[in-house]
């Protein structure tokens, strides 16, 4: 079993190929369009039609290209979060940034969070909770 990208709504899966396929808006506009996201954590690299370019330091809104449910997190400003099922079918919450250009993912379990990214610091307050409260996420 290969690794598999959800949405955090209706759970269909997001990966197609060799990328993770998301709908984003531009907050604030109308501009919108498909997003193909590298699915290795810590890879950041990511795929556009020419006409829909995103715009570094611009936040996006970011919807489930099947259901159309925002995966922006309500919890966390600025984070979108998405399910990965690993290759031995063990879940995770995976948080990354909204914000064009910041590179920050956290992969989170009920055992503990791993980050990468050089910007994850900016959001580490978010994910700093004593193990013994994890269960609770």
């Amino acid at each position: 079993m290969a690794v598999e990208y959800l949405c955090k709504a209706c759970r269909g899966h997001l990966n197609v190929k060799t990328s993770i396929v998301l709908s984003a808006t531009k907050m604030n506009s109308s501009k919108r369009g498909l997003v193909f996201l590298n699915p290795e954590l810590g890879n950041y690299t990511k795929t556009t039609h020419p006409s829909f370019e995103l715009e570094p330091g611009s936040e996006y809104l970011i919807n489930c290209p099947i259901c159309h449910s925002q995966l922006n997190s309500m919890k966390y400003p600025h984070l979108v979060r998405i399910i990965m099922i690993d290759e031995n079918g063990k879940e995770y919450d995976i948080y990354f940034s909204g914000i064009v250009g910041e590179n920050c993912t956290y992969k989170i379990s009920d055992t503990g969070v791993e980050k990468t990214g050089p910007d994850s610091k900016l959001y580490d307050k978010y994910f700093d909770i004593p193990s013994e409260d994890r269960k609770y996420l």
